[in-house]
């Protein structure tokens, strides 16, 4: 198989089979990201033939898969003619794939049209996951995520229209010290707006090699401490008025949160403010100062 450089795929894709399309970004200017970084290059689209190839081996270990995820920073930037020829070539090994899913980009979809997500859609692809991380745009533009959340709401209505269902990654933390609280009430304003499947919340953390490090030794920004990461995914919670499931599966996160909303909103509240009250920064903040890799 091709793979090039760590692989990352959200945690509820573990049992999708994974085949490599693009290798890093090409935004790749978030501050806090540091997930490319061991790519000599920026972005690059694999070969047709390394795919079929992975494909063709896959096969004969994998007669069915129900799902294939195709790996990638955002490999939904790719033009819907070879997004297309991905899942004709997927369908030629898998013919009863039921669905394909990726990472994406806000600015992956503004240039596709309604008709173009439909043809997608048909030929499977669905799940998409976004990385849009907050719903506060002054956070948005320091991080320099590339959009606004005038995009994420117009780009995701037309994933909707086109019947692509998607899930989010929410970033704790990224509004940095003092406006986590803010920047919950404002994210649930924008996805009360929209029908996110999945929100993954996972906890800013912050690493050397990072622009985002240079702007704190910098005086420019200041972090959440620990527990103020844990009242601002209660406040998401409390604000969030969708029915959806919300997970902090990844590594980020030291406490566990998992539930479907609105049914469990406020046992996932009762269980966050337990966490808070009883927590220990020093020892929340060991955990993070002390996790190698996300």
């Amino acid at each position: 198989m091709h793979y090039t450089g760590t692989i990352w795929r959200p945690p509820y894709e573990a049992y999708s089979l994974l085949i490599q399309v693009t290798a890093g970004c090409t935004h790749h200017s978030c501050k806090f990201c540091t997930l490319y970084e061991d790519l000599s290059f920026k972005f690059r689209l694999s070969p047709l033939t390394e795919v079929k190839e992975d494909l063709a081996e896959a096969s004969k270990f994998y007669r069915k898969v129900p799902r294939i995820f195709f790996t990638g920073a955002n490999p939904f930037v790719l033009s819907t003619d070879k997004l297309k020829t991905l899942a004709k070539m997927a369908r030629e090994y898998y013919p009863t794939v039921e669905t394909i899913g990726c990472f994406a980009r806000i600015t992956d979809i503004a240039p596709k049209s309604v008709e173009e997500l439909k043809a997608l859609r048909a030929l499977g692809y669905t799940g998409i996951t976004i990385g849009v991380e907050t719903g506060d745009d002054e956070a948005l533009t320091f991080m320099n995520k590339g959009f606004q959340t005038k995009d994420i709401i117009e780009q995701c209505k037309k994933l909707e229209e086109a019947g692509i269902s998607y899930n989010f990654f929410y970033l704790t933390g990224i509004c940095g010290a003092g406006r986590g609280e803010i920047g919950a009430k404002k994210t649930a304003k924008v996805f009360n707006q929209l029908h996110p499947q999945i929100i993954e919340s996972s906890m800013l953390t912050i690493y050397k090699n990072s622009e985002l490090y240079n702007e704190i030794m910098a005086g420019n920004w200041k972090e959440e401490n620990e527990i103020e990461k844990l009242v601002e995914l209660k406040t998401l919670i409390e604000n969030l008025k969708i029915n959806t499931r919300i997970v902090t599966d990844g590594a980020s996160n030291l406490i566990q949160v998992r539930g479907n909303l609105p049914k469990d909103k406020e046992k996932l509240i009762k269980h966050l403010e337990y966490q808070i009250s009883n927590a220990d920064e020093a020892s929340l903040r060991e955990y993070r100062v002390n996790l190698k890799h996300l």
